[in-house]
Formats: structure tokens, sequence, C-alpha cells
């Protein structure tokens, strides 16, 4: 049930692909400036989730809200407050790392002078400041990662939708990732994230939920994150 301090609220979501149930019947809440991890391992329905959160997917039954609108029915709404990171990067190959940036604020209606600035600290923030004329399709999977944060974080959004966003990272770039999620949450973000790493959620997040076989089964609270290993291994085994 959402409350006034609960930013995301799933109730019941359930996806169905044909006979395969992705989702089945997953309730929780996230509160507003929480950073929790989505664990779980492959095949185990975490992007499917995190794809209805962000109103690319539509759930088969069940509902879920972002900041009060309804997904998927006011998704238009929902989009302009999250800044989502999936498997793929969505960057334009052909663009330049600053043009890429420039179109998304175009989309999110970020005023040009405001994008200008903001699309250069950006590239400076991710380590790509001198790389800002190059285009995307020459950029490595790693620099093509960091681009794509600030991609997703060209409109300022309130929710941070990450799903595994240190693929692709080298160990200085998962460092820096690790350095702009404290940042974020420092800033009152709200952050939802898929890992494998466990002792990464256990240093980064304050709770984590548990996802097996399309089903929630397990809600690690701040006081439980030290276990997270333990506890992961309890009820996924």
């Amino acid at each position: 049930m959402e409350t006034l301090s609960s930013l995301i609220c799933a109730e019941n979501l359930t996806k169905t692909f044909g006979w395969q149930r992705a989702l089945r019947e997953v309730t929780f809440t996230v509160g507003r400036g929480a950073c929790l991890a989505l664990l779980g391992a492959n095949g185990s329905g975490k992007t499917t989730l995190m794809r209805i959160l962000a109103g690319l997917s539509r759930p088969t039954s069940g509902k879920a809200t972002v900041g009060g609108w309804a997904i998927p029915q006011e998704a238009a709404h929902v989009r302009p407050n999250i800044g989502f990171i999936g498997h793929q990067t969505l960057l334009y190959d052909d663009l330049t790392a600053l043009e890429n940036l420039l179109f998304y604020a175009t989309l999110y209606g970020v005023p040009r002078s405001d994008a200008e600035r903001r699309a250069a600290d950006l590239l400076g923030r991710v380590g790509l400041g001198r790389r800002a004329t190059d285009r995307a399709g020459t950029f490595s999977r790693g620099m093509g990662q960091r681009l794509a944060l600030a991609r997703a974080l060209m409109h300022d959004p309130a929710v941070l939708l990450f799903d595994e966003p240190y693929t692709g990272l080298d160990p200085s770039g998962a460092a820096f990732l690790d350095t702009l999620i404290a940042e974020w949450r420092g800033a009152g973000k709200t952050i939802l994230l898929t890992l494998h790493d466990l002792t990464r959620a256990a240093a980064l997040c304050e709770g984590a939920l548990i996802l097996k076989s399309g089903r929630l089964v397990a809600e690690v609270a701040a006081g439980g994150m030290m276990t997270l290993p333990a506890r992961f291994a309890e009820v996924t085994g």
C-alpha cells in the first residue's frame, strides 16, 4: 500500500510471456530517498520488474505507481521523473557524446541553455569531458556505460532505476560509480538498482529485495545488510 513516504509502490505485479511467468504477484514499496538493491539469479525477473517500473513494459496484472502516477496508464508523467539504465545504453552511435546528451535533454524539455551547461558538467563528472566531440560509436563498452549514466541524469530525475549499471566498467569506473551513487543518496535521490555483487550491495544500499523465480522471497532491512551474502544464499539456494 502506497504511503506519503513511499515513492515507488508495486502491488501484486505479475508478468507472463506465453506460458512463462516472469513475475508472480510481487508487492513492495520503496521510500523516498531510499537506496535499495534488487537481487536475484539470472532469470529471476529483475529486468522485467525494472522495465515495468520504468514504463517500458506492461504488467499482465497488478499495479505499480511511481510518485503517485500509475504505471503504465500514466507513464508519460512518470518518465520525466525517472533516470533509467538498462542492458542497452540507448545511445546513438553516429552522434557525439555531447550531441547524445543534448538530444535527450530536448526529449525531456530541458531548456537549451541549461542543457549545454548540464551536459558539459555531466561529461566531466563521468570522465568523458575530453571525449565530448567524439562519436559514441567509437567508445568502448565501459565508456558507453559512463555516457549512459550521464544520459540518465540529464533531466535531474528524482528516481534512478539502474539495471546492472556496473556492466562493462573497469575497476576504476566501478569505484567512480560507487562514489556517484553515494552522492546521489546524499542528494535525496530514490535509487533501485540490480546487482550481482553482494558485497557492493551491502556497502552501497540500505536494504535489498530478493527475487527468485519471479517471486519476492525476502526483504532485507538496513540492519541486515551486513549479513546479506548469507541471507541471499539462504533464500535462493
